[in-house]
């Protein structure tokens, strides 16, 4: 019975701990950027796009394709950077708990 009391205990807390995490990651601000700098994406801990900054030397309309380009690898540049970061926060939420390997909180 204590065995189903510390399982009981340790999910109560885990559950506080993640509700804090995802606080933490909607404040969180991911910045990725290409171009050498030129696009810079800020991304929330979410996924969700918070701002874009474009250089002026960019807006030449004959080479929209190239500054569109330029978009997307910098969005993917933090796309990448948040998702690392929120694998990090949930291995520390998640220590010492027998989790199968691949199983990627939240769900």
């Amino acid at each position: 019975m204590k065995d189903i009391m510390g399982m009981m205990k340790a999910a109560s807390e885990m559950k506080g701990k993640m509700e804090a995490m995802q606080a933490e990651l909607a404040d969180m601000v991911v910045e990725g950027r290409s171009g050498g700098g030129l696009v810079t994406v800020a991304l929330s801990g979410k996924g969700d796009l918070k701002g874009l900054k474009i250089d002026p030397s960019l807006a030449n309309p004959s080479e929209i394709e190239v500054l569109e380009d330029l978009i997307v690898a910098a969005f993917n540049d933090a796309k990448g950077k948040s998702e690392a970061e929120v694998q990090r926060k949930m291995s520390e939420v998640t220590a010492g708990l027998p989790i199968p390997p691949g199983m990627k909180f939240p769900f």
